[in-house]
């Protein structure tokens, strides 16, 4: 999506987003899909990522600053900095509405041959990062008595894939943390939900796919026949971002072609 034009002014009406303030953690991938999605429904996004490239080429394309948002660098895995970029976020906007976290790595082997650091790294990028985020937007959420909460969780979380341990223990984290903020926090107008999706085609999976048979696999697992692409999570994102998912919380929405069913 490029928003060389104006946003979709009476899709953002109708969906309670426009002129949202909306925080995005994760500028690349998914979360550039995220990133264009909100801002094309008219909603005010700050992204923010620890690659200044990412976030440069989101603030220039999609002009978030002329539309009220901005870019922010930070190394989301210091609790302290995760804390700050929320509360710049919420000085630039206001306040915060919306916070997704579209923040991830995975590196597929099997169990033993993880070392240390790299269960540590794990831990840090895709679930710390998670809880001092969301933390601190459920805060200011909390005391102004709405808000929406998203995290993108994994069918791994689920399911019991080779090769993906750290990262299926990560995203088992995220579903079970977003279940007790959905709990706490539903007294105080914040819904908290996950997105699941299944295999999708981003920088992240590339690699993987590339080697001989994998996509066809992968594809075979697939009731839909095909694997995802970024844009099939941004629709499920505005939904749960909606006034129109005000009693949806707790939930963990699969978006994986059916992979889940079998």
């Amino acid at each position: 999506m490029e928003l060389s034009v104006a946003p979709n002014t009476a899709a953002g009406a109708w969906l309670g987003l426009e002129n949202a303030a909306v925080l995005i953690a994760g500028a690349g991938g998914i979360g550039r899909a995220l990133i264009e999605g909100f801002a094309g429904v008219g909603a005010r996004v700050v992204a923010v990522d620890n690659d200044a490239a990412r976030v440069s080429s989101a603030v220039e394309e999609l002009d978030l600053e002329g539309r009220g948002g901005a870019g922010l660098v930070a190394d989301l895995r210091d609790p302290d900095l995760a804390r700050n970029a929320v509360a710049k976020a919420a000085e630039r906007m206001g306040s915060i509405d919306v916070f997704v976290h579209a923040l991830g790595m995975n590196d597929r082997k099997p169990i033993v041959d993880y070392t240390d650091d790299e269960w540590r790294t794990f831990i840090e990028v895709n679930l710390n990062s998670a809880f001092w985020l969301g933390q601190a937007a459920g805060k200011l959420m909390c005391a102004k008595g709405y808000g929406r909460q998203i995290y993108f969780s994994s069918v791994a979380g689920l399911l019991a894939h080779k090769h993906h341990g750290p990262y299926a223990a990560t995203k088992g984290g995220i579903n079970q943390m977003m279940r007790v903020m959905a709990n706490e926090w539903a007294m105080s107008g914040v819904t908290v939900n996950a997105l699941a999706p299944g295999y999708i085609e981003t920088p992240l999976t590339a690699e993987h796919l590339k080697k001989p048979g994998v996509r066809s696999a992968l594809e075979a697992l697939v009731p839909a026949g095909r694997l995802g692409v970024v844009d099939d999570v941004v629709g499920p994102a505005l939904f749960l971002a909606s006034r129109h998912a005000a009693f949806v919380t707790g939930h963990i929405l699969f978006v994986d072609g059916g992979r889940t069913l079998i």
